[in-house]
């Protein structure tokens, strides 16, 4: 979107860090303006992450004013708040194109600018990456600066505070940012509070709290009760407590939302020795008021009218498979009441809002937390209930020690419904679900389940709620396939899969949704396909009997080819000396970028002209 000079003045002056360091601190308030305006004008025209840039606009300019960036280094924890930090960093001209095709990264991206630290898309991992970096500045005795922005959310994770833990003992100077954005603002935030915040911040008062740990430190016992009564005082005023045990020097909280005030004190603190934490409160969607009233719906949007007081409505007329894994959560729920259903922080989108709302008992939300909610499973099956993990295929990635360690071990009846697996479009390689089955297929006692249509998914859901080990059933994100879903919840047979299409010559065995390409391509290449089931256990009667009475195997997975499913096919052939040209079809050994599921579905030749175009050129070999 090509910049407006006349209705963005100040924007126009600040296309970079160095451009904006430039302008006197009376133009930061419309600055701030008209970068709020820009980025909900660019994101409703080009669909995108919206509420959480919103309220990150103030930071973000105080933070490029105050700092020298890119030498001083900032990092963003996840990047759906660091929109307003692409526009300010040379970027904005191309923020339309951000989650599309050859266009901007949906998050910080080091490939992408010299001012993205560090490539993020999983949450939490700002802090450890900064105390890294603080670590080797210090070494390096230049004066760099650096600075980790984390969210009220993300610091939820263990991992934000395994890093505060570390920052705090070793007492490398560096500033922690916590983007607080509840839905409103405490009422400790105000004039007052940002007086306060100068004055902790300020030369008078760290000098004196300095000085007075040095004339105290051969004194214990006077030390610890200074300490103690310091904490006291800030405490009345400030809840930094925690913040203060873990060793850091607490600041705030602080209206996020007053940028000459927050360059006031982070002039202050650019300077202080030691681990710094400023706990700021913003609002998500701040100056656009149906994303205030709404941030979780307004968090990432389609393209809209910014006009209209609400999103537009999904065209779409099928079911997504999330909104089947939730109808089945319900209707499993109501006949028994020892289910439990687990999420980190993915409610909405797991498709569990409905049963939040009927079950509320039975529901649990451990925040970003994955390591925790997967042992938290596994605690309630030893107790002799049963519950079921809804979770990302990218964020089982974070709890897969404990998915070894506390469930597969022991065997435990936990059932992981696991959404967005395979390529999820334009989140990008961090988000693309493209490693589950490789890296669950290893692991002794799984069972995975590859549901071919919603139908098969909820009969899997069902089979995996019922067997008394540890299940896995993997679906993509988006609409599912039409099918008519049947009420009447039927347990399949573990390991056990079926021919779709009987053919010659060719078999297509089949792992997933990918089963209308196959049967389309079959239909050209009058090949036989089956509809495989299950990636662990293997039907090996049925691999014996298609490797019998055809000439060429062919495996289809939206999973990587290394390790995969079809990788299981090859393994058992060879363990069998089942001698026969075998194709695996699936994602590269490369991590795949953002842009539509359909668009990377043919690049990858994983649709169904893309699919026939392969086996032909391999049968031409």
């Amino acid at each position: 979107m090509t910049l407006d000079i006349s209705k963005y003045p100040t924007l126009a002056l600040a296309d970079t860090p160095d451009d904006l360091r430039l302008l006197p601190t009376e133009s930061l308030s419309p600055l701030c303006d008209e970068l709020r305006t820009y980025l909900l004008n660019s994101v409703s025209q080009s669909s995108g992450h919206l509420a959480s840039g919103l309220g990150t606009v103030e930071l973000t300019v105080a933070l490029h004013y105050v700092y020298n960036t890119p030498f001083d280094q900032l990092i963003w924890d996840v990047g759906h708040q660091a929109y307003p930090h692409k526009i300010l960093t040379g970027r904005r001209d191309k923020l339309s194109t951000i989650r599309k095709k050859n266009g901007l990264h949906p998050f910080p991206w080091r490939e992408e600018s010299e001012y993205d630290v560090l490539s993020v898309g999983h949450s939490s991992t700002s802090i450890s990456a900064g105390l890294g970096i603080a670590i080797c500045a210090e070494k390096e005795g230049k004066g760099r600066k650096v600075v980790s922005v984390i969210g009220d959310g993300a610091i939820t994770a263990g991992m934000a505070f395994e890093a505060l833990n570390h920052a705090g003992d070793i007492h490398n100077d560096m500033l922690v940012i916590l983007n607080d954005n509840e839905m409103s603002i405490s009422e400790n935030v105000g004039a007052l509070n940002n007086h306060l915040a100068r004055i902790l911040s300020g030369n008078l008062y760290t000098s004196f709290r300095e000085n007075s740990k040095k004339v105290l430190a051969g004194a214990p016992p006077i030390k610890e009760f200074m300490k103690r009564a310091e904490e006291h005082v800030k405490g009345m005023v400030a809840p930094g407590t925690m913040f203060e045990e873990l060793g850091f020097n607490y600041i705030g909280p602080v209206d996020g939302h007053d940028v000459k005030e927050l360059v006031k004190t982070l002039k202050n603190m650019r300077n202080l020795k030691g681990p710094q934490f400023l706990h700021i409160m913003t609002k998500k969607g701040k100056g656009y008021e149906p994303a205030e009233k709404d941030p979780i719906g307004y968090h990432g949007v389609p393209k809209f009218d910014p006009a209209d007081d609400a999103l537009p409505k999904s065209s779409g007329t099928k079911p997504t498979f999330s909104n089947v894994f939730g109808d089945w959560l319900c209707d499993m729920a109501q006949a028994d009441d020892k289910l439990m259903a687990i999420t980190p922080a993915m409610r909405e989108g797991s498709g569990m809002v409905q049963f939040s709302k009927q079950f509320p008992q039975q529901y649990f939300d451990a925040a970003i937390a994955e390591q925790h909610a997967v042992t938290l499973a596994s605690g309630m099956a030893i107790s002799g209930y049963h519950p079921v993990v809804a979770i990302y295929s990218t964020f089982l990635q974070r709890g897969y020690d404990q998915l070894i360690h506390d469930v597969a071990i022991m065997n435990l009846p936990v059932m992981f419904a696991i959404d967005r697996a395979g390529l999820v479009g334009a989140d990008g390689p961090t988000h693309q679900g493209a490693f589950d089955i490789s890296f669950m297929r290893c692991i002794p006692n799984m069972v995975i389940m590859t549901p071919s249509d919603e139908n098969e998914c909820r009969q899997m859901l069902y089979t995996g709620h019922k067997h008394q080990g540890p299940s896995a059933v993997r679906y993509p994100r988006g609409s599912a396939t039409g099918v008519d879903v049947q009420h009447q919840m039927t347990e399949l047979e573990i390991g056990k899969g079926m021919v779709r299409r009987q053919g010659k010559e060719v078999a297509i065995l089949n792992f997933g949704t990918f089963m209308s390409n196959a049967l389309e391509a079959a239909d050209t290449l009058d090949a036989t396909v089956a509809d495989m089931r299950f990636a662990k256990p293997l039907d090996h009667a049925l691999i014996r009997q298609l490797v019998a009475d055809h000439d060429v195997i062919v495996t289809i997975e939206e999973n990587a080819i290394s390790g995969g499913a079809g990788a299981g096919v090859v393994e058992f052939m060879m363990q069998e000396k089942l001698i026969k040209p075998v194709l695996n079809l699936g994602l590269p050994d490369q991590f795949i970028v953002q842009g539509s599921q359909q668009e990377l579905h043919q690049d990858l030749e994983l649709d169904a002209k893309g699919i026939e175009a392969q086996i032909r050129r391999y049968l031409e070999k």
